[in-house]
């Protein structure tokens, strides 16, 4: 079934109480009851390389089942108790879609983002508490085994470090050459290593211990900032159920096959798409072990749409925007719907991507601290384009104020959210970190800024918690500012993120510099690569003001930097495509968050500015124009 209203929703809702429904309480009953109906159709697919004819793997519903069974056997036999915690430090590959679901039965399991540096990865290791690793061994062209064995170095509770080689993907002859040429296998820690499928082949396909009884803990997902001790999430059995079955009941049923070249070290992967298999039986395909950004999966995508008969496409903006660099040059009129989050897709990007693929968009709305899912838009009813749609069945979305008195209709307010998905009282693995976290108890405060319409749609409309968000990256800014301020000549720092056609935003920051001082942008740059310690946090653009604009108490006025940066940003968008055009000023709207306000300097194409800057997500309009208070 799917919904086309937001009254359809209530009717789902109304059918009975969430509590009363007739679902399995743990991921392991509900991977056993597909497994037992689907056993023959095909599971989870997996291709080392992005060539729509090289080597691919599947396993069927029973084959994943067994092999589940196994790694939770492994590692309770690594004297892993149901609190203990089992990290997974993974590309995608067949075993991290193994490992992670084989932990969440035996323990909790703990996806870390590979791409962390080892000093992150070890603050989440120490954090969690981790005894066990399940990660890489060492593989051309990537460093993530010598990265795992200083974090390990630094993470004294690990006692074993479980290895998946990723030869076995590979066909002669490469099979033969890799081993010869890859990195030697780093050993400078105090763990035990082993070979993760081999351990496992030792176990039986059964599970050989008795799964949970009730509701408990079963991942940790990091979350925010990437320096420093980070925010550690605790996901319930009950939170990924919810996941699995609104996907079922919303999107998928085993027919479906599903393209998700996202990591499975995010939620959105994690619990929205690969709980959605496990409950429905659908088919999910992993393409490369970075997706995305593996090699070649962008200018063969299409073809591998074509050859897995995908149904389903799982996207980002960032994504999206790169496919349509591509001619579509394969059939892939089996597609029916492309499923996008992390970010709000511009329109004229929307547009694009729906006439060049004929597949309909669904943008929707989730955070790790809820276990996900929050909304989306209607898959055949109205989809209001810049919205994250109505909320889903279940959830309660308030918009309140900081008084903890609710908004009325279109009235921006911090978004906030309660559903089956939020731990309240306990959404972090640190106390401190849930105080003055929820509003009466129970919702939970997001930290974005929204309101919903008349019509029952999300609208978000900027950040109360000032994260840059690159791609669905959450960057904290205080890092950058915290580097820059490192250096001798800098009195203070602002970081933002400023609009990118590609990746929504883009860190850069403005400094201050202190009486006398002549240090350039460029010198700050180089600065920033030494002592920004995450690359993608690296300021893109830095500029110098005589002084940066502050609030009556000294702080950092951080609108105007954004407004700074739109215009700069804008500006030279209009210039690049050669429109007479120019944003004057940005100002800010309380339903649309900040606007740019243009000027014409000569004849300007009104259609051609929409496609420049619907590349954004900040709209604009003209100077001239009356503002839009009202508008949706």
């Amino acid at each position: 079934m799917t919904f086309s209203t937001r009254q359809d929703v209530i009717a789902i809702q109304q059918e009975m109480p969430w509590e009363a429904r007739d679902l399995p309480k743990t991921v392991y009953r509900m991977l056993a009851d597909t497994a037992a109906a689907f056993p023959d159709r095909p599971a989870v697919s997996y291709q080392l390389l992005s060539g729509p004819t090289d080597k691919a793997q599947t396993l069927t519903w029973a084959e994943f089942h067994g092999r589940v069974c196994q790694a939770a056997n492994l590692f309770r036999s690594l004297k892993i108790s149901q609190d203990d915690v089992i990290a997974l430090v993974m590309p995608n590959c067949l075993e991290t879609a193994i490992a992670t679901i084989g932990a969440m039965v035996a323990g909790i399991a703990n996806p870390i983002n590979p791409l962390l540096e080892p000093e992150q990865i070890g603050a989440i290791l120490r954090e969690t508490d981790a005894r066990v690793v399940v990660t890489l061994r060492s593989f051309p062209k990537t460093d993530v085994a010598q990265k795992m064995a200083e974090a390990v170095r630094n993470a004294p509770r690990v006692h074993t470090v479980l290895e998946v080689d990723l030869v076995r993907y590979l066909t002669p002859p490469k099979s033969w050459i890799v081993p010869l040429i890859r990195p030697k296998n780093p050993d400078n820690h105090h763990a035990d290593v082993k070979n993760f499928n081999a351990e496992a082949r030792k176990h039986p396909k059964t599970l050989a211990f008795e799964d949970s009884a009730t509701d408990r803990v079963a991942a940790y997902f990091h979350t925010g900032g990437t320096t420093g001790m980070p925010k550690v999430a605790q996901h319930k059995y009950s939170g990924m159920v919810y996941n699995g079955w609104l996907g079922h009941r919303l999107l998928f049923d085993e027919h479906d096959s599903i393209m998700c070249p996202l990591p499975l070290f995010h939620v959105f992967a994690c619990h929205v798409i690969l709980m959605a298999m496990i409950k429905s039986g659908s088919h999910v395909v992993f393409p490369t072990p970075a997706g995305y950004r593996g090699d070649g999966v962008f200018d063969n995508f299409w073809k591998l749409l074509e050859r897995w008969g995908t149904t389903f496409v799982i996207t980002v903006p960032t994504a999206t925007a790169a496919l349509m660099q591509r001619k579509v040059n394969a059939d892939i009129s089996k597609v029916k719907n492309a499923f996008s989050g992390s970010a709000p897709m511009p329109l004229e990007l929307f547009k694009r991507f729906e006439s060049a693929t004929g597949m309909t968009v669904i943008e929707g709305y989730g955070l790790t601290e809820a276990t996900c899912l929050v909304s989306c838009n209607p898959p055949t009813g109205e989809k209001k384009v810049g919205s994250v749609g109505v909320p889903l069945p279940y959830t309660d979305v308030k918009i309140y104020k900081t008084d903890g008195t609710e908004c009325g209709p279109d009235e921006v307010g911090e978004i906030c959210i309660a559903n089956p998905g939020v731990f309240a009282g306990n959404t972090y693995t640190e106390a401190a970190k849930n105080k003055d976290l929820y509003h009466h108890e129970v919702y939970l405060r997001t930290g974005d800024l929204g309101r919903i319409d008349g019509d029952g749609y999300l609208w978000i409309t900027g950040r109360a918690k000032d994260l840059i968000i690159r791609g669905g990256h959450n960057i904290d800014p205080a890092d950058i500012e915290e580097a820059l301020m490192a250096h001798a000549e800098v009195a203070g720092a602002g970081a933002i993120g400023q609009p990118d056609a590609h990746s929504g935003e883009l860190p850069c920051a403005y400094v201050e510099l202190v009486s006398g001082g002549s240090v350039d942008s460029a010198a700050l740059l180089e600065h920033c690569k030494v002592h920004v310690h995450e690359r993608a946090a690296i300021p893109k653009y830095i500029e110098v003001l005589d002084e940066l604009p502050k609030t009556a108490v000294g702080k950092v006025f951080k609108p105007d930097l954004r407004k700074r940066a739109i215009t700069r940003v804008y500006n030279a968008a209009l210039a690049d495509a050669g429109i007479n055009a120019e944003v004057t000023e940005v100002i800010d709207d309380k339903k649309r968050g900040l606007v740019a306000r243009l000027s014409k300097t000569g004849d300007a194409d009104e259609a051609a500015i929409s496609q420049c800057l619907g590349e954004f997500t900040r709209p604009w309009e003209w100077a001239d124009a009356k503002p839009k208070a009202d508008a949706a």
